[in-house]
């Protein structure tokens, strides 16, 4: 009778655990979700502005689900449309990421990249996340020139260690990124300084939130900070959330908008739209894309 308990307990954990994975590679990983916040910068009286945070596509030539999602998001109307990097898992990934930001290229929007924009993706021990010190490993080249010069052709700001002003939604926007620095591209003194007074809002990208960079960020006067990388934790935990963020970040931030500690700016950390390709599961964290309407403070 013991045995017959306990094999019958084993049988239904590995049961339960099956159905669990299939429904994080099956279900959850394609459930994509639209994410909705005021965030409340502007000056008073300041008529409304959208703008469209999409990160971490990881897209795959084949992704035709993905790309349409994405491609539906013009509906939305975003004055402003922002990519925090990580487009792209595939030398032959340029297509479908055009396919899924055609319709919004029609739109004021700028892009800092990622890690996985200029090399592809290897297997990794999913536990090796658990070590900040482990070794980073570097995949197949990515055509990462490819796509920034079709990006910038269609008239969006590549704020790769780059400042720059643009007009959206009626209003003077400052905007200033820097390159991915997860992997030390990032030079952030290359444009640091003091946000401008003749522009209505100050923006700044950057692809992992880094809490050094944040704070030079805030210091200089940017009200509001854009990034990704984190995937929200990919795996979640419900009622404990992420496990781990892949970045110096803390858990209770690894997604969504927070105000950053010690100063006036707010932080949008999204959770992306895909996963690791050797890892395509999410749980407990739907993929997702964020229309912020910035309101007056």
């Amino acid at each position: 009778m013991r045995k017959r308990t306990l094999f019958s307990l084993a049988a239904g954990t590995v049961a339960a655990g099956a159905a669990t994975l299939a429904y994080a590679s099956l279900v959850e990983r394609n459930m994509f979700t639209l994410r909705r916040f005021d965030v409340p910068v502007l000056d008073p009286d300041a008529e409304p502005l959208r703008i469209l945070h999409i990160s971490d596509m990881h897209m795959m030539p084949e992704q035709r689900r993905k790309q349409r999602w994405v491609a539906a998001l013009a509906a939305t109307d975003p004055d402003l449309v922002v990519v925090t990097g990580d487009n792209m898992a595939d030398p032959a990934s340029v297509p479908g990421v055009l396919r899924a930001l055609q319709p919004l290229l029609e739109r004021p929007g700028a892009f800092v990249f990622g890690s996985n924009d200029y090399r592809g993706p290897v297997f990794k021990n999913p536990f090796s996340y658990f070590d900040p010190n482990r070794e980073y490993v570097q995949g197949v080249e990515l055509p990462a020139d490819e796509l920034r010069q079709v990006l910038v052709d269609a008239g969006w700001h590549d704020l790769n260690n780059a400042r720059t002003t643009l007009k959206a939604g009626g209003r003077v926007i400052e905007l200033c990124g820097v390159d991915d620095p997860h992997v030390d591209r990032d030079d952030y003194p290359l444009v640091a300084g003091a946000v401008s007074d003749a522009a209505d809002l100050h923006v700044a990208l950057t692809h992992s939130p880094e809490p050094p960079l944040l704070d030079l960020m805030a210091a200089d006067g940017f009200d509001l900070l854009l990034a990704g990388h984190t995937h929200g934790g990919q795996v979640c935990v419900p009622l404990y959330g992420a496990l781990v963020t892949n970045c110096g970040i803390p858990r209770s931030m690894v997604k969504g908008l927070h105000r950053w500690p010690g100063s006036d700016s707010w932080l949008h950390v999204s959770a992306g739209l895909g996963t690791h390709p050797t890892a395509p599961i999410r749980f407990s964290c739907p993929p997702e894309a964020t229309l912020l309407t910035l309101i007056p403070r």
